[in-house]
């Protein structure tokens, strides 16, 4: 009888070498399984450097790229490396991370057409910054009047003083100027917020605005970087 040719010799005994572990696989092991297309002869180079030919994936070359051949030699397909767990890891994460910057890219694209939609024009847009600005100068008008009503009812209080002088307050005169005082206090720290909400309101929407005049002008939605003065923060300043 002619001997077997020698590649089909070590196929087989490589085969039976790994049989074993192929049988402690769990099933797809590392994703390398045999595709669809009929036979073939799967090729690899070990760690080693040395070439292993077998009828199926080869699991001294799991970790390495193996070519699935045709019978006339040809590629089939390229099997690439199984990943470590490290590697698995790695690409999982990457692959996260890929996930996140479409998620917010898309949210950008979003949150630009809606924008876009709301103020189709610069007087829409001026019309809603004045809308937000009116509250709080509304605000600032109130705090105002309150701190002359406090300043008006702090007079007689003064006078009073006057007529005790050198002498100890009467305990309630004297709890009608802490009280007094306090209201005053109060009404300052309101101003300083106010002042700050209208610079801050101002602020968003000047970068809202150009952040507009660059999309009616053409950039295309979720181009421009991503600021903190979205669509929801101008929503937040008119409530």
């Amino acid at each position: 009888m002619t001997p077997a040719p020698r590649w089909r010799r070590h196929a087989a005994g490589a085969a039976a070498a790994v049989l074993p572990a192929l049988l402690a696989l769990p099933t797809g092991a590392a994703g390398q399984t045999a595709p669809a297309g009929g036979p073939g002869i799967y090729t690899c180079v070990d760690a080693q450097g040395k070439r292993i030919t077998s009828d199926r994936p080869i699991p001294a070359c799991l970790a390495r790229e193996q070519q699935l051949r045709n019978k006339d030699g040809s590629v089939r397909q390229v099997i690439p490396p199984t990943l470590t767990p490290d590697e698995r890891a790695e690409r999982d994460a990457a692959e996260r991370q890929a996930a996140q910057q479409r998620a917010a890219q898309n949210d950008a694209v979003r949150r630009d057409r809606n924008l876009m939609a709301r103020y189709p024009n610069e007087a829409a847009h001026q019309k809603a910054r004045e809308a937000a600005l009116d509250t709080v100068r509304l605000a600032i008008k109130t705090t105002e009047q309150r701190m002359k009503d406090l300043t008006a009812e702090r007079k007689p209080l003064q006078d009073e003083v006057e007529f005790y002088k050198g002498r100890q307050l009467p305990l309630k005169l004297k709890q009608q100027l802490d009280a007094n005082d306090a209201a005053m206090d109060a009404q300052r720290a309101a101003s300083k917020t106010q002042a700050a909400e209208l610079a801050r309101i101002n602020a968003l929407y000047d970068a809202e605005l150009q952040r507009l005049r660059a999309l009616w002008t053409g950039t295309q939605p979720g181009a421009l970087p991503v600021a903190n003065t979205s669509t929801e923060s101008g929503q937040s300043a008119r409530r």
